[in-house]
């Protein structure tokens, strides 16, 4: 059977390579998303000291480590049976709010964005961010100002803008300086305008492309995703909500029961693998996270900016969850605004100056799950220790993971819709790599191993003889 293979997938973090099965007449029967690179992450954790975590993890990513930090180190407070202060909370939402400000501002203007501005058939050659300076150079600008932003919350409180130093079990490491509370107040403004700017853009693009839209990747699912008491929008902290294609709220349930109810399954052509919803099983159980999937799960956002935006999100399909894969593109834009509100929220708030922020530890409990929405969807971290607080086992969930059906089946529709095997263009496969960039996945964060590994080396002489193999199997 013919084959097209796209390798390696442009414009995402990680690297992944698509395969689409051509029939007889040219026509795609059948496309495929595989993940082959492999982190080890929960397998070298083992026998690591457990506060040593928030420091470990983030290493699984350049790009969204604060999630990883925050999640370990929820994870860590429990292993300890410590609740932060008040302003220590504060504190690392905070900084998990410059998180999503820095990669929602990065993946629409910069990865996504070369696509909506320049088009699906653009120059491969100036579809990316330096032709967006060449075309739009003011937009660039202010894109790259909006994620040094980000970075520059993560960096005042954590003393740098990669792998920040700042959250411990029980709190965090030092308070927030006045000056730079008020050097972060005062930028706000700026990037709110930007993202209202991002915003336009999108509903331009939208209006003028709508038909493609309305049949690009569009299939229905579940949707999971965190939300406070009062069913609004969460990132940091709340109950995981999930919901069914309708709308109907299939279950509610506190982060640390999640093995109760998601599961996770493999298929041989991925490293990714596919959590599901237990009680429905694979495949009827799959569901969807990240900037769609929250938007849909919550009824509400907290923040005005943000929730006038929200209003709009739910009057696009009657009311029913929003199913077309592009609109994760107006769902991040949004949530890009609520990040900055919270953001200004908890720099105002007088609780954020103040310098109670850890608390003593307790005794070592032998297991502590932490939890948050990552800029890409629900992540847990799940650590297992014995009573030295020494790791035994590791159970990762990363956000990316949850959407690793979704991607399959999206590559697969539009490569099917877009794609003709005896004219082929370049644009058609461009079309093929948007429908995984809509999901922004970070695949250096979410594979892991489940299953079987197997592994060969062979040794060779400096003359180019093969001395010896090895081979294991699993």
């Amino acid at each position: 059977m013919p084959k097209i293979t796209i390798s390696p997938v442009t414009r995402i973090e990680g690297h992944a390579r698509i395969t689409i099965h051509l029939n007889d007449a040219g026509e795609v029967a059948q496309s495929y998303f595989h993940v082959e690179q492999f982190r080890g992450f929960e397998k070298f954790c083992e026998g690591r000291l457990f506060y040593e975590m928030p420091q470990i993890t983030p290493r699984t990513c350049g790009i969204c480590p604060v999630s990883h930090h925050l999640a370990s180190a929820k994870a860590c407070d429990r292993i300890v049976g410590v609740r932060p202060t008040l302003t220590a909370h504060k504190l690392r939402e905070l900084m998990h709010m410059g998180q999503l400000i820095q990669s929602h501002a990065m993946h629409f203007f910069e990865l996504s964005g070369p696509d909506l501005l320049l088009g699906f058939d653009a120059d491969p050659r100036i579809r990316n961010i330096a032709g967006l300076v060449q075309t739009h150079p003011d937009l660039a600008i202010k894109a790259v100002r909006a994620r040094a932003f980000g970075q520059e919350i993560i960096r005042r409180l954590g003393g740098r803008k990669v792998h920040p130093i700042f959250a411990i079990p029980g709190g965090v490491n030092k308070p927030l300086e006045p000056a730079d509370r008020d050097w972060l107040l005062g930028q706000i403004g700026e990037h709110i305008a930007t993202a209202q700017m991002g915003l336009a853009i999108w509903k331009d693009w939208l209006e003028k492309n709508s038909a493609m839209v309305a049949e690009f990747a569009v299939f229905p699912s579940a949707y999971m995703g965190l939300v406070r008491d009062d069913g609004a929008l969460e990132l940091y902290e709340g109950t995981v909500r999930l919901i069914d294609a309708d709308g109907n709220i299939l279950d509610e349930f506190n982060p640390c029961d999640y093995l109760d109810y998601v599961g996770e399954h493999v298929e041989p052509y991925t490293y990714l693998k596919y959590p599901f919803y237990k009680k429905l099983g694979y495949p009827a159980g799959v569901y969807r996270v990240g900037p769609l999937g929250r938007l849909n799960v919550a009824s509400h956002i907290s923040t005005p900016l943000a929730q006038d935006e929200m209003k709009v999100w739910k009057s696009l399909n009657g009311g029913k969850p929003v199913e077309g894969s592009l609109f994760y593109h107006y769902a991040r834009l949004i949530e890009f605004i609520y990040a900055l509100e919270r953001a200004q929220e908890l720099l105002e708030d007088r609780d954020i100056l103040r310098t109670d922020i850890a608390s003593d530890g307790g005794t070592i409990t032998g297991e502590g799950i932490g939890c948050l929405e990552a800029p890409r969807g629900t992540l847990f971290h799940h650590y297992w220790t014995d009573e030295h607080g020494i790791i035994r086992k590791v159970n990762l969930i990363v956000a990316t993971g949850h959407n690793g059906w979704a991607m399959n089946h999206a590559v697969n529709l539009v490569a099917k819709r877009y794609v003709d095997g005896t004219k082929l263009t370049e644009g058609m496969l461009n079309r093929v790599e948007a429908a995984i960039r809509a999901y922004d996945p970070c695949l250096s964060c979410s594979t892991h191993a489940m299953g079987q590994m197997p592994l060969r080396i062979e040794l060779y002489s400096a003359r180019g003889e093969l001395l010896e193999t090895l081979e294991r199997e699993a």
